[in-house]
């Protein structure tokens, strides 16, 4: 559904842009035409057909089986999210690469006052986001994850779930999302982690599929490097989540 309001307030927090962006869809359009190729997982993330299975059976299914049987279900994991970013009721909230809106919308649930704002590149994820989100205090952007539209120090927390791995240049979009959040603010992150003793097959896979598998320092160490504090780390399979705070 079409919020003019979380619109007019999301205009707010972007950087100046020309041309002016468009709203017509129920999102604040920053790329127009512009759809470049991509990875073969890129591409799939902007197809007609993706949207409409990825919340209930595409990403439970992939995600959690790359998570294994001992990680958290998707009910878990949003909970697990909801924790680590610590949300207050007046806080702005990015989910970056927010794909049909599911985190988005949940974490919502414990921002009253404040708002949440979803990123993509994807037109076909974000038309099925605006149709399944209520009106209130959410809202979409469809422009580059990696190079971030938003002001410095816009917001109080951010998350990128299951979506870090798609990117063409993860520790740059790792370096935006610490730039737009405000001294304090905190993150939250899922993405892949190598697996053990197989270097050539995760670097085979990857070279493949578009997916890259991180070592298990390599976001870990990245926070550190950008003035997180209290990074912590769980390892569920070929899976991480990592959390931390900007000092």
């Amino acid at each position: 559904m079409r919020d003019l309001a979380a619109l007019d307030r999301i205009r707010e927090l972007l950087i100046p842009v020309l041309p002016e962006p468009t709203s017509d869809a129920g999102y604040l359009d920053l790329l127009g035409e512009k759809s470049p190729a991509g990875s073969p997982a890129q591409r799939l993330m902007r197809s007609g057909f993706l949207p409409r299975i990825y919340e209930r059976f595409w990403r439970p299914a992939l995600i959690g089986a790359m998570k294994g049987p001992l990680g958290p279900d998707t009910g878990q994991e949003e909970a697990l999210v909801r924790a680590m970013l610590a949300l207050g009721p007046a806080d702005l909230v990015l989910d970056v690469a927010c794909g049909p809106g599911n985190i988005t919308r949940a974490l919502a649930r414990d921002v009253d006052d404040g708002l949440v704002v979803g990123i993509d590149a994807s037109a076909t994820m974000l038309a099925r986001a605006v149709r399944d989100t209520p009106a209130g205090h959410i809202g979409y952007v469809r422009g580059d994850a990696v190079d971030l539209p938003f002001r410095p120090a816009s917001f109080d927390a951010v998350c990128c779930l299951a979506a870090l791995y798609l990117f063409d240049r993860p520790f740059e979009a790792l370096a935006g999302m610490a730039r737009v959040l405000r001294p304090g603010g905190r993150i939250a992150l899922l993405t892949t982690r190598r697996l053990p003793l197989a270097g050539p097959v995760n670097d085979v896979a990857g070279a493949v599929s578009g997916v890259r598998m991180f070592g298990d320092r390599e976001v870990t160490g990245a926070l550190a490097r950008l003035g997180f504090s209290g990074v912590r780390q769980k390892t569920y399979g070929l899976m991480q989540f990592v959390s931390g705070r900007l000092t």
